[in-house]
């Protein structure tokens, strides 16, 4: 059994979709990261922060999963994170009509003792000189570092961005992230160009049209579950970091191979996230659920074909 330490936000969401929307519900990038990986065994630990306007029953659910919650610091009398947004009608895009940093402001990450030795480190979403603290703070070099970041960062904090990168193995952002990073249209060439800045493996996420996977010459594409509904997709990239996260340091194998097959975990995971508002599909989701929906993802992309 690895150990996962996670890094990221445990917040409030407010979303609002064609479907319907939602008062101040749970979410943040360590919530799904953590939910997912929760799918697997292994031993996982939240660094973040929160007010004390954090309902116990958000907590608890959390512990119920087994996450180790020691480096989740409570502010008190602070607020915690909060987002309010507004997707359009494709899902793919939204507008953000409140951001309150809150306690995220003076964020100073603390990993437990028991955590500096985990096998793999998954960075969320959050400023990367937060992310690099954390590294920093291993005492031992993980077996696979994992960053997610965003547009946001690559808008106002680059020079911190391209550190981060440096030291990590395994970065996951979108299609459009990839093209801003590298100023390459083509993901093949983006690819590459990332490769050149540290990390050893590339994710880029495409929504609905699944996940790319690069190292060095090598590419792997896992689709994307076509999907009846989908209510919200709020949580659905962190899902996927959770369901590759956690899937590799079940397996401890960190081979091109293995990666390949964390991908579709991940995927499999993020397709239950979208399902419901926030985290209430995560919540419950069964073993059962998770395995019959792996087969229809084998039945998707496996197929016979003869070579001359």
């Amino acid at each position: 059994m690895g150990k996962l330490l996670i890094v990221g936000t445990v917040a409030f969401d407010e979303i609002e979709t064609p479907f319907g929307k939602t008062d101040k519900i749970l979410g943040g990038a360590a919530t799904f990261i953590g939910l997912a990986a929760s799918q697997f065994k292994v031993e996982s630990a939240i660094v973040s922060v929160v007010g004390d306007d954090m309902p116990k029953k958000y907590l608890d659910l959390l512990s119920d999963k087994k996450i180790d919650l020691s480096g989740l610091e409570i502010v008190k009398g602070g607020k915690t994170f909060y987002w309010k947004g507004k997707y359009h009608n494709d899902l793919n895009s939204r507008d953000t009509l409140a951001t309150e940093l809150n306690t995220l402001a003076d964020f100073n990450p603390i990993v437990p003792e028991h955590f500096k030795n985990a096998d793999i480190v998954m960075l969320g979403n959050l400023h990367p000189s937060v992310q690099l603290s954390v590294i920093n703070q291993m005492t031992e070099r993980p077996k696979l570092i994992v960053l997610d970041t965003m547009n946001f960062w690559m808008d106002n904090s680059l020079p911190e961005l391209l550190e981060v990168i440096k030291h990590i193995d395994v970065i996951t952002i979108n299609d459009e992230e990839a093209r801003q990073l590298t100023g390459e249209y083509s993901l093949v060439k983006a690819a590459a160009k990332i490769e050149e800045m540290g990390p050893k493996y590339v994710v880029i996420k495409k929504g609905e049209h699944g996940a790319l996977l690069f190292h060095k010459k090598k590419i792997f594409f896992a689709p994307a579950l076509p999907l009846e509904e989908v209510f919200d997709p709020t949580g659905a990239g962190d899902t996927f970091a959770g369901g590759f996260s956690g899937y590799l340091a079940e397996t401890e194998n960190i081979s091109f191979d293995n990666l390949k097959n964390a991908i579709i975990y991940g995927s499999n995971l993020a397709s239950f996230s979208v399902e419901k508002f926030g985290t209430e599909r995560m919540e419950k989701l069964s073993k059962e659920e998770v395995d019959k929906r792996l087969h229809q993802f084998k039945e998707l992309s496996q197929f016979d074909i003869k070579l001359k």
